[in-house]
């Protein structure tokens, strides 16, 4: 079994352990997670550098830092930046999230089922690590 460090951003600790729940420790048979937590834009900049970060799922209605404009930043910035899944309120969102280049949207409230596929299939994507 692979595991897997996924980076939650969101200003709202209670929306961090919604994103936890949906994605769950166990997101497939052959995947775990753990999880780094980040309530701010500099969290989320520290932990990408100084942590061996996966995957980030960012709240896109976080404020003041919301995650769509640190998605955006952080691919402009970032040589070879990790997966990104945004989580976001209404399907027409899905358009702003594609000019901030993230890999992947799920939508409020968070399904658990469609959640936990979405970020499976981000990791199972990811460069075999040797």
């Amino acid at each position: 079994m692979t595991q897997h460090t996924v980076l939650l951003y969101s200003d709202d600790p209670e929306v961090r352990d919604r994103m936890r729940l949906a994605i769950g420790s166990r997101p497939a048979a052959d995947l775990s997670v753990k999880f780094v937590d980040a309530s701010t834009y500099a969290e989320v900049v520290g932990l990408v550098d100084d942590t061996d970060v996966d995957l980030l799922v960012l709240d896109g209605e976080a404020t003041p830092g919301g995650g769509l404009g640190i998605a955006r930043q952080l691919k402009d910035e970032i040589t070879n930046p990790p997966p990104v899944v945004l989580a976001i309120a209404r399907a027409a969102d899905r358009w702003l999230a594609s000019y901030a280049r993230v890999e992947g949207t799920i939508m409020y409230p968070l399904d658990p089922v469609t959640t936990g596929k979405t970020v499976s299939d981000l990791l199972r994507s990811l460069p075999v690590q040797g």
